[in-house]
């Protein structure tokens, strides 16, 4: 599938990212129909303060409203990201970001300079970004003050980092060249490979970095005392202070200066006024008066006298050396109607960069198949939300229970059914300081009028087991047994357990109650292992010790069919210290039958077995190994030969590689019921019962 994003991330402040933005937002309009902007952060409180997202709207006529344009303020970026709550920043605009990915056919992000943010974001955020929402990145870099040398070493260092923070590098785009460098880098340019990513060459244009009398009047916070709203848009191409004698100021004097003067000057006020109406000397844009002094009435009526009088004239408060300082840190606007700014701007592209180019490349980029651990995060509760489903957790005493059913209300999520006595209950909730939504269940299973009808259920379900009716009625106290018969019964859709319970504690009562699925004799789990740019699937790594070849056969199907719901293509790998043909022995012919009876019931899967780690996941090994495999190089679910691997495998990458384990997730069960490590966090909770909700959603 074509792209339908670009981010355009500008590594150096003032490096032209506008620019490149408005050149590409050119090309899209005239190929696409409903294209969006989108800024996830902004430097100002309030998005109609943004002028590029102004600029945008305004210029190319988006049906946007305010709100769809941004997430976050800088601030408000910066206090999550201290508060190591960087998920939740980007779960929201990963959120914001697939709202528009519904209404318009194509979104130009534009990032934030990371000069911007404290140096406790040591990160860079417009590539985290981009990463979080598959959108290709865009680079863009000035050649201002640079070598021919030193800009190309930077945009190979920019490259490589892209592509090591694991993004889809669409092109780089350097701005502000000097012609010199501009002939130098070009000559590199054209021996780039064809498959290389495209590097773009713009020159220097001075008038592009011209503030406006507008502009500089704001930033310094200037009073107008003359002219209209079209001799604010003069362009300032430098400013000159008039504090020596008006015959060497003049001498001195050039077009488009912005004379600075105190405003107790008159003769220089005047001079400066005489030599713009003289064909002899240059125009000048505008003269600021400094020190909050403004001439009196007789002089203002001088002034008012001339004839079409067009110079602006403002009066500063900060003296002249201060009033010169903050002129020259004005910044250069581009607006929407900078209209000479814009056909320069046009022109550049038109001239120096291959616009049919870019649309090909748009056309045929491939959209990325990165997947984050927050987009899968923000994806599985979006299903989650989608199809609502009760969840039942019988541990109610555990605090981290009561804080993760508090949270999942909250998102809504799920329907939770708690387990044990009411008044317990919410007490210690009162103590944690949680106020549980009144919507949620609290069912006490030793006064449960629901136990006498669970108990005789249970008995015809065991009683060829033995089981007796005052049996029966007894195991019911068990908040397991009890919330597994909630299922069985069609009161709840799917539990989840083990905070304080062992695993078997949790799946004994669902083998005896629920049981598998029609095809399935083995109940097995996978993990989803979280890394930083893909998401894959582990399994079995908790449950069965050694399972046979039809046992592993059942396991890679299960373990396909929990990938799909997720999400996430199956490509499997039936794992083994031997690829191929190159080893023997009992335990590669267990994997060899193992992938035999996949490849039989499961002819639409891609499967592949034995194979090594190493050649399952890296395209260059697997080039070596299995050269036409359609799955070597590419899987995404990986099935263990046994628990001791398994386990340990997946303890070893989540902890070498700072992965995100989610899980174990129980799969082949009629209706789900997953298991908690005793150790698990608030956060693991959630995750599971969301996951838990999903699976009960496919039944």
């Amino acid at each position: 599938m074509k792209i339908k994003s670009l981010f355009v991330a500008s590594l150096e402040p003032n490096a032209g990212g506008l620019v490149v933005s408005i050149g590409l937002m050119d090309v899209l309009k005239r190929k696409i129909g409903k294209v969006a902007f989108f800024r996830p952060i902004i430097l100002e409180d309030d998005p109609k303060k943004n002028d590029d997202i102004n600029f945008m709207i305004e210029r190319y006529h988006l049906k946007l409203d305010m709100d769809e344009t941004f997430v976050f303020t800088l601030l408000e970026a910066e206090a999550l990201i201290a508060q190591n709550k960087q998920n939740l920043l980007f779960e929201k605009i990963i959120e914001k970001f697939e709202q528009l990915e519904k209404k318009y056919e194509f979104i130009l992000c534009e990032g934030i300079s990371k000069t911007l943010f404290t140096s406790t974001v040591d990160f860079d955020i417009n590539l985290e970004i981009a990463k979080n929402i598959g959108s290709p990145v865009v680079g863009v870099l000035s050649g201002k003050n640079k070598t021919s040398k030193e800009i190309w070493e930077e945009s190979l260092i920019e490259a490589e980092t892209i592509k090591e923070e694991g993004c889809t590098h669409f092109a780089t785009f350097i701005n502000r060249l000097t012609s010199e460098n501009l002939i130098d880098l070009t000559n590199k340019v054209r021996f780039l490979d064809k498959d290389d990513v495209p590097v773009y060459l713009l020159p220097e244009v001075k008038e592009l970095s011209y503030p406006t009398i507008r502009e500089v009047s704001e930033h310094i916070e200037a009073k107008k005392i003359f002219g209209g709203d079209k001799d604010l848009k003069r362009v300032v191409k430098q400013s000159k202070i008039a504090a020596m004698n008006l015959d060497h100021f003049l001498m001195r004097l050039e077009d488009g200066d912005l004379v600075i003067v105190p405003g107790d000057r008159l003769d220089m006020i005047l001079g400066s006024i005489a030599a713009n109406y003289s064909k002899d000397f240059p125009s000048i844009s505008g003269i600021i008066l400094t020190g909050g002094y403004v001439p009196d009435e007789i002089f203002m009526k001088l002034i008012e006298g001339v004839g079409n009088f067009t110079i602006p004239i403002l009066s500063a408060q900060d003296d002249t050396f201060s009033t010169a300082m903050k002129v020259s840190e004005t910044e250069a606007k581009i607006m929407p109607d900078s209209l000479n700014k814009i056909a320069i701007i046009e022109n550049l592209f038109s001239t120096y960069i291959n616009l049919k180019n870019i649309e090909e490349k748009i056309e045929s980029t491939s959209s990325s198949s990165v997947m984050t651990p927050a987009m899968f995060e923000y994806r599985m509760f979006e299903k989650a939300r989608s199809n609502i489903k009760n969840i039942v957790l019988p541990e109610s005493e555990d605090e981290r229970i009561l804080r993760a059913a508090d949270i999942l209300l909250r998102r809504g999520v799920v329907e939770i059914t708690l387990l044990g006595n009411r008044e317990e209950i919410e007490a210690k909730c009162s103590s944690l300081g949680i106020n549980l939504d009144k919507s949620i269940k609290i069912i006490d299973p030793n006064s449960s009028k629901l136990r006498e009808k669970y108990a005789k259920e249970f008995y015809e379900l065991r009683k060829h087991k033995g089981m007796t009716k005052e049996g029966a009625y007894d195991i019911l106290n068990n908040k397991n047994y009890f919330g597994t018969m909630m299922i069985y019964s069609g009161d709840a859709d799917g539990m989840v357990s083990g905070a304080n319970n062992t695993t078997a504690d949790t799946i004994r009562p669902a083998l005896q109650i629920v049981k598998t699925k029609p095809g399935v004799s083995i109940v097995s789990s996978v993990f989803f292992m979280c890394l930083d740019t893909k998401v894959l699937v582990y399994g079995d790594c908790a449950v069965n010790r050694d399972p046979d070849a039809k046992q592993l056969a059942e396991i890679a199907i299960s373990s396909a069919d929990t990938a799909k719901l997720f999400g996430i293509e199956p490509i499997v790998a039936m794992l083994s210290y031997s690829t191929g043909d190159s080893g023997s022995g009992e335990d590669v012919e267990k994997v060899k039958e193992a992938t035999r009876l996949v490849k039989e019931l499961r002819p639409d899967l891609l499967v592949e077995g034995p194979i090594q780690y190493d050649a399952a996941i890296d395209k260059d090994v697997a080039k070596k190994k299995l050269p036409n495999s359609k799955v070597a190089g590419r899987a995404t679910v990986f099935i263990f030969p046994d628990l001791n691997t398994g386990n340990n495998t997946y303890k070893a990458v989540q902890r070498s590689s700072n992965a995100i384990a989610v899980g174990p997730v129980l799969q082949g069960l009629k209706k789900p019921v997953n298991d908690l490590s005793r150790g698990c966090l608030v956060e693991d909770i959630v995750n599971t019962v969301a996951i838990t909700a999903i699976q009960a959603g496919e039944e």
